[in-house]
């Protein structure tokens, strides 16, 4: 064996691809629905790590997994993460900081009673909530912390071997406490409860249907003036028939008694189209209208990326309605403050011959949108490691930086909000974020699991099975606080809590638990409301223990 290390050893980019397959298998393999996905490659990188620890990836393929990471992440997550601030989601945002504070100061005080290792810590507090971002974070703000140090191979590696040690009851213990907490709750006949909750109305399949305008007090008005310039409704008015002509519906339309409409929207949506035009009809003039077209059309085209459908006019310039936009796997209705991004399929209904005029405009190139644009990629890399190398001021006079992974966070965060800064694009399309993110995630586990096996016998033996403990303890509490008190406080349903759960885990595989036991899409919804404040928080709070436990 000795002859296999040695090649190895010598071989670290053969290693990092061997570590990667390694952990793609192991991670692959489902228990009881459960599986490691992507986090394998970092057991996968302590598994060759332990074997010898000349079997090390260079530092300098973890750095950039890490960056090329958490931009994307940052990008993605930018409209999102802003957007969490609104009254809508301020109250469970807020709760959902004071849940991740609370699991800190569980930290901070076990690793006090216990006198365990703080570096071992900060990494059970990253695992016990599944935060992968927060253990880069952690791991690169004690590199600038113990700068020079003789042991600062072993002490970076600490928190990576904590995280190891609590992540996978960071897991299944959340799941445990799903099944747990869902029984008790159908038993007091809460789990589909929604009433006054406050709770977001769970977003279901895109309808289709047609009303007869009856409501007197729309007659004679214009679409803008009856939905509002922004159209904020749910729904979109894509045709409309009076008498025998059936014309397509945009802003300027004036809305007339027993007018035909139809309007595009998921149900709770529609029932409000309902309340405002009328009563539903039977009639169906998308069936029996021949002159209009609907087509599906990929977003490609540079000039329409990062402008919302307010900038574009598309009513107006090319007598086009879009009633949907895929982005990734989901659909939805658009209002006139969407933003389109590079990737979007479009679903545009325009008059017949019009079709390709209006796929022209919009690009409708496969391979434009799934091409990552690299001159807005690099800018922005260049922008965030420039600020995470930033000298910053602190009030006793020293000064810290935000490091590879905050200053690329926060420039993505920003450049994700901005869109577009005059010809320069900064989002990409979902499917080249994902693979950039998964790509940069994998060579950071790689690389920093590899630098971690060295020591990870060594730490289970001396203290791992308190490190578990104390993980299994933190995960538990918080994940049980957050579901009793979350849906007490916040008056959720049971599928609303658990995807606010998973979303504070930061954890797919809780929110496809949460789905598949709510039957409606509020996990996602309340997934995605707090998800970004939950990794941001983390990843600052994990900063921050690494200062006070060091």
């Amino acid at each position: 064996m000795s002859s296999l290390y040695n090649f190895f050893a010598g071989n670290p980019l053969l290693l990092l691809f061997v570590v990667i397959g390694a952990g793609s298998v192991v991670g692959s393999i489902r228990i009881f629905g459960f599986s490691l996905g992507a986090s394998a490659v970092l057991f996968a990188g302590i598994f060759f790590g332990a074997l010898d620890p000349r079997m090390r990836i260079p530092d300098l393929v973890y750095i950039i997994g890490l960056v090329l990471f958490v931009y994307t992440v940052g990008l993605q997550s930018g409209p999102t993460f802003f957007a969490s601030f609104g009254k809508r989601a301020l109250r469970a945002n807020v709760f959902i900081f004071g849940a991740i504070l609370f699991a800190a100061i569980m930290a901070l005080a076990a690793a006090r009673l216990f006198h365990l290792d703080g570096a071992a810590m900060v990494g059970v507090f990253c695992g016990s909530l599944t935060n992968t971002p927060a253990l880069a974070a952690s791991v690169e703000t004690m590199r600038q912390h113990l700068a020079g140090a003789p042991d600062l191979p072993a002490r970076v590696s600490a928190p990576v071997i904590g995280y190891g040690i609590a992540y996978p009851f960071g897991v299944i213990g959340v799941l445990i406490s799903f099944s747990i907490f869902g029984r008790l709750r159908a038993k007091e006949g809460l789990a589909t409860a929604n009433g006054d909750s406050g709770e977001t109305t769970a977003m279901g399949p895109i309808l289709a249907r047609t009303f007869r305008v009856v409501n007197p007090g729309v007659f004679g008005k214009k679409v803008e003036a009856v939905l509002g310039e922004g159209g904020s409704h749910g729904f979109v008015l894509s045709r409309l028939r009076r008498g025998n002509n059936t014309s397509l519906v945009n802003g300027e339309t004036v809305i007339a008694r027993d007018d035909l409409i139809v309007a595009v929207g998921e149900a709770a949506a529609l029932e409000r189209a309902r309340m405002i035009l009328g009563e539903e009809s039977t009639a169906d003039i998308q069936a029996e209208n021949k002159e209009f077209d609907f087509r599906r059309v990929e977003v490609s085209d540079r000039r329409v990326v990062g402008k919302s459908l307010r900038e574009l006019d598309l009513q107006r310039i090319l007598d086009t309605t879009i009633t949907r936009i895929r982005r990734g796997d989901v659909d939805f209705v658009p209002m006139a403050d969407t933003v389109l991004e590079r990737g979007d399929r479009v679903r545009v209904l325009t008059w017949k011959g019009n079709v390709d005029r209006v796929a022209r405009f919009l690009g409708d190139s496969v391979r434009s949108s799934s091409e990552a644009d690299f001159l807005s990629l690099s800018f922005g890399l260049v922008l965030g490691v420039l600020l995470g190398s930033l000298p910053l001021p602190l009030p006793s006079g020293g000064s810290f930086t935000l490091g590879f992974a905050g200053g690329p966070l926060i420039v993505g965060l920003l450049l994700g909000r901005i869109q577009h800064t005059g010809p320069i694009s900064w989002g990409m399309p979902y499917g080249v974020n994902l693979t950039i993110r998964q790509i940069g995630l994998i060579f950071f586990l790689a690389g920093i699991g590899t630098k971690a096996g060295d020591g990870f016998l060594q730490t289970v033996q001396n203290g791992g099975l308190t490190l578990a403990a104390v993980g299994a303890v933190i995960t538990t509490i918080v994940t049980l606080s957050t579901l009793i008190l979350g849906s007490r406080l916040l008056r959720l349903s049971t599928p609303a809590i658990m995807g606010l759960m998973s979303g504070l885990q930061t954890q797919p595989a809780c929110l496809a638990y949460a789905n598949d036991q709510g039957g409606s899409d509020a996990p996602n919804v309340w997934y995605a409301a707090v998800y970004p404040a939950s990794m941001i928080s983390k990843i600052i709070l994990a900063q921050l223990l690494v200062g006070w436990l060091l």
